[in-house]
């Protein structure tokens, strides 16, 4: 196990941690989460021993093997695949003693000595390491072919993903993770998962990704006011004991506060009286002895909302015959080649469509994305946009795109020259960027805040529709909570390219998969995509044969449309029969439909019903005297009845949408 013991740890003149103590079980995998500079970094550097205690100990077993993501990756020409397998080191110093006594003139004579080496490399799966390699690397997005490239061709984000194979490749009994998934897109995600969940031995991961988080910890450490809190759950049930503690804190802080009061009162009225002066100092003593009971503190809450969009045509762009790419520009003689990325691209956005765009790295999304936001000039075939279309697009370079030497308030005044100063400064203040920070120089920004930023000058421009390419890149928990509800509820026509399944689950409604050069539409949800890579397209790339994309349903198939052509109406039909034919239509139609609005309305009841039967609940808790000890027993049953009607609300609202769907299918 791992054991904190009365740790305390200074960077500069900051505080990190302050007397803490926790024990981590073996087998644990761990989410550390805290606020940016809480110092969970700091403490991966305590367990890695690059960084000491000012007091206090970490105790873990001095056996156990430790790996962790390098930071730096040379820029080496061993190809790819052998520096994944350099992770195993035990292995790479077993292989280098057998070849080294090999070549020696009597390796005769270290015939046992060489045989002992064979057993270990066996024991070491020294013949099945380049197919683990390849299985790990293939996870993570790369193809055979790029496996034999050296690794000074690949691009950082790509040698990134190198490290973290070779951490993943070296045996351990701990593994620290910072990040992993900054790297990666959906798919190296959703494989990277399922391969954490396999692992056997205990792992710590900093991640501000709340799905996989979900899907990884079993244990959440949480560091604040530094301290160091376990507990027990994934992350959304970290988020529901911490609600509920709060709600306890608070009471148990109104409590107290009534009871100083009372105390006070009482020493100021009697304190002079001599009948009383004993009772008045018993008081006193009782005052001086009550423990300070700070209420505890929650993360300071962002959030903000999109504008209502000023107009909105339909549709709000038409794209026929497209190919997007790039032109290519001849150093020598200027000639201009063209690159196609993807191509028949036939495609239309209507009003409130919500699109998630999937696919791997280098696929075509972020190129689909500027070729609608006109970024990039089709190839080929036209693209036509609504009148009053006003996009806000937001992609890494945006924020590389920002002036450092100038000031919030500046990048604010160059789009909106003719507002007030004032209103200028609320704007950038509901986007937490107050008193100096407002008129700051952006350069020392964190990544967060320069994002949150690019954010706020999108959302003054009230956009119609919003194309989004890695907008949660940099980042907390918080800001990406904040960023989920703002697009939940915004009016417009939303594409969106993210690997934060929260936030995709939450936003869109229909996907698009991008792969070999075209644009597939995907029926289903994002388990029905996790559950279709790993039957097709990881199990197909492991042994190297092609991959199909998933099937097409009529449903689907709306998604992306071909513009078609205009239709032409039925001819030399009988209009009688015409109207009969419509009439028995009309009422299958009817039949179908009458059972689901049946359910729909029955529903819509019990969720009315639950609704009011915890709102009773929740005004109940609401009271400070319930936290009270007299009432105990009764705080207890109403939290449980709480918890009880929240869950039974979220499985009556999901039978409602699930009937919604059916509706809508009966309809079609």
């Amino acid at each position: 196990m791992i054991r904190f013991q009365q740790v305390s740890l200074m960077r500069g003149i900051k505080p990190l941690l302050d007397n803490v103590d926790v024990t981590l079980n073996p087998g644990d995998k761990i989410g550390l989460i805290g606020a940016n500079g809480a110092g969970k970094s700091s403490l991966f550097g305590l367990l890695r021993g690059e960084l000491h205690a000012d007091q206090g100990e970490i105790d873990f077993p001095s056996k156990w093997r430790m790996a962790y993501v390098a930071q730096e990756t040379p820029a080496l020409d061993r190809p790819a695949l052998e520096y994944a397998i350099d992770g195993d080191v035990t292995l790479r110093r077993l292989e280098d003693e057998l070849a080294f006594l090999e070549s020696e003139p009597e390796s005769a004579a270290n015939g046992t000595l060489i045989g002992e080496l064979y057993s270990a490399l066996a024991d070491a799966d020294a013949y099945t390491v380049r197919s683990r390699g390849e299985q790990l690397l293939t996870g993570l997005g790369f193809t055979l072919e790029q496996m034999q490239q050296p690794v000074a061709s690949f691009s950082g984000g790509w040698r990134m993903r190198l490290n973290l194979a070779q951490a993943l490749m070296c045996p351990s009994d701990l593994l620290l993770l910072d990040e992993p998934t900054n790297h990666l897109d959906l798919d190296a995600i959703i494989w990277l998962e399922d391969w954490l969940k396999r692992y056997p031995g205990t792992l710590i991961i900093i991640s501000h990704d709340r799905d996989f988080l979900d899907g990884v910890v079993n244990v959440i450490v949480h560091i604040d006011e530094r301290k160091l809190k376990r507990y027990s759950g994934n992350y959304s049930s970290f988020e529901r004991q911490r609600a509920a503690q709060m709600i306890l804190a608070q009471g148990a802080l109104e409590k107290q506060t009534r009871q100083r009061a009372h105390l006070e009162s009482f020493i100021n009225r009697f304190k002079a009286q001599a009948s009383k002066a004993r009772q008045a100092q018993s008081r006193m003593k009782a005052l001086a002895k009550m423990e300070e009971l700070a209420p505890l503190r929650a993360a300071a809450e962002f959030s903000f909302e999109f504008r209502e969009p000023l107009n909105a045509p339909n549709p709000l762009l038409v794209m026929e015959h497209v190919n997007a790419g790039y032109r290519i520009e001849s150093e020598t003689d200027h000639s201009v080649t063209e690159k196609t990325i993807v191509s028949g691209i036939n495609f239309s956005l209507q009003i409130g469509q919500r699109i998630g765009l999937l696919g791997v790295n280098g696929a075509g999304k972020s190129t689909l994305i500027k070729t609608i936001a006109g970024e990039l000039k089709p190839l080929t075939g036209d693209s036509q946009f609504g009148k009053g279309l006003a996009i806000g697009y937001f992609a890494q370079h945006q924020v590389e795109m920002l002036r450092h030497e100038e000031s919030p308030l500046w990048h604010l005044g160059r789009i909106a020259p003719n507002v007030r100063e004032q209103e200028l400064r609320n704007f950038l203040g509901s986007f937490n960027f107050n008193g100096q920070m407002v008129t700051s120089k952006i350069a020392p920004f964190s990544g967060g805040e320069k994002a949150r930023l690019a954010l706020a000058l999108i959302v003054w421009q009230r956009p119609n529709l919003l194309l989004l390419d890695e907008p949660t890149n940099h980042l907390d928990l918080e800001t990406r909570e904040a960023l989920t509800m703002a697009l939940a509820q915004f009016e417009g026509t939303l594409v969106v390219v993210s690997h934060d399944r929260h936030l995709l689950r939450a936003t869109t409604d229909q996907f698009i998969i991008v792969a070999d050069g075209k644009l597939q539409p995907f029926d289903g949800d994002l388990d029905d995509y996790r559950d279709w890579l790993f039957k097709t397209k990881l199990a197909a790339k492991t042994t190297g044969s092609g991959t199909a994309l998933p099937a097409v349903s009529a449903k689907s198939a709306s998604v992306v449309a071909s513009i078609a052509a205009p239709g032409t109406s039925a001819s030399g039909t009988d209009k009688r029969e015409q109207k009969r034919l419509e009439a028995e239509d009309r009422q299958k139609l009817a039949a179908r439909k009458k059972p689901i609005e049946s359910k729909i309305k029955k529903l819509e009841e019990q969720i009315a019903k639950r609704n009011a039967q915890k709102a009773v609940v929740d005004a109940r808790l609401a009271d400070p005297e319930m936290y009270d000890s007299a009432n105990k027993k009764e705080l207890k049953t109403l939290l449980a009845d709480q918890a009880y009607y929240a869950k039974e609300l979220e499985q009556l609202e999901a039978e409602w949408l699930e009937q919604q769907e059916a509706l809508e299918q009966a309809c079609a």
